[in-house]
C-alpha cells in the first residue's frame, strides 16, 4: 500500500485528507499536537486498519526527530506538511506583535522544512513527493489588498521554501510543490469560505495523483492551475 504523512490531521482539511486517502487504499501516518482531542480523527481507526496516529508538534524538534526515528523503516510515498497557523485577526500596522509573527513564522515556514528533513530517507526510498500547504495569500503578485502581515509573509517564505526544496531534491526524484487550498469553510478559513473540505481535499489528491517531475517547485491551487509567485 501507498504511505501517506500528514501533519494537522486532526481536524479541516487534514483530516479530510486523511479520509479521502484511506477512502483511497493509502496507509497513513496521522498526526496531531493532541491525539487526545482529535475525536473525529480517532473515530476513523475502528474502520481503517492502515491509519496510525501519532502525537506530534511540528515545532518541538526533539520530538519530531524521536517519531522519524520510530518510523526509520517506514517508506514515505507522500509527505503532507498541513499544520498551520494564521495568528491573531486585524493586526495593524505600528503594533505588529513579534511574538506572534515569529510563532507564525515557526509553525508555517520553518516547521514544514524540518519535518521534510527529518523524514528524507523515508522519502528518498520511494521517490516521493512533499507537498506544503500554503495559500494564494502568500503570493506577491496577487497581493491587492495589503495586510495580513504575520500569514502573508510565512507563506510566502514557505513558497520560496519549496522552490529550493524542489531543486535540491531533484536528484533524488523527489518532487516537492506547495498547494493553495481554496478558502476552505474550516476554523481557520471562517464560516464564509467557498468551499469545503471535502472538495478542497479532493482536488489536492486529483493535483498530486497526476503531479510530474517537471511540476516540481510550482505553486498550485487546488484545481491545478498555476499561481503567480
Amino acid at each position: 500500500m501507498p504511505q501517506l504523512l500528514i501533519t494537522g490531521a486532526n481536524r479541516g482539511i487534514g483530516l479530510a485528507l486523511t479520509e479521502l486517502y484511506l477512502a483511497s487504499g493509502w496507509d497513513v501516518v496521522a498526526c496531531c499536537r493532541d491525539p487526545s482531542q482529535a475525536d473525529d480523527l480517532l473515530y476513523l481507526i475502528s474502520d481503517n486498519p492502515g491509519l496510525e496516529v501519532y502525537q506530534l508538534d511540528v515545532t518541538d524538534y526533539d520530538g519530531l526527530a524521536a517519531l522519524a526515528q520510530e518510523l526509520d523503516d517506514r517508506p514515505i510515498d507522500l509527505l503532507i506538511n498541513n499544520a498551520g497557523y494564521y495568528g491573531p485577526n486585524a493586526v495593524l500596522l505600528g503594533d505588529i506583535p513579534m511574538e506572534e509573527w515569529r510563532k507564525v513564522l515557526e509553525i508555517n515556514t520553518i516547521a514544514p522544512l524540518k519535518v521534510t528533513e527529518a523524514f528524507l530517507p523515508q522519502l528518498r526510498g520511494t521517490k516521493g513527493t512533499v507537498a506544503c500547504i500554503s495559500s494564494k495569500m502568500g503570493s506577491i503578485e496577487e497581493n491587492h489588498s495589503g495586510g495580513s502581515y504575520l500569514y502573508r509573509s510565512s507563506k510566502a517564505a514557505l513558497n520560496a521554501v519549496n522552490k529550493s526544496l524542489a531543486l535540491d531534491l531533484s536528484p533524488d526524484a523527489i518532487k516537492a510543490v506547495v498547494i493553495h487550498p481554496g478558502w476552505v469553510r474550516t476554523d481557520m478559513g471562517g464560516p464564509h469560505g467557498l468551499i469545503d473540505t471535502a472538495t478542497s481535499a479532493q482536488g489536492i489528491k486529483t493535483l498530486l495523483d497526476r503531479l510530474t517531475p517537471q511540476d516540481s517547485g510550482k505553486f498550485f491551487d487546488y484545481q491545478g492551475r498555476q499561481l503567480a509567485w
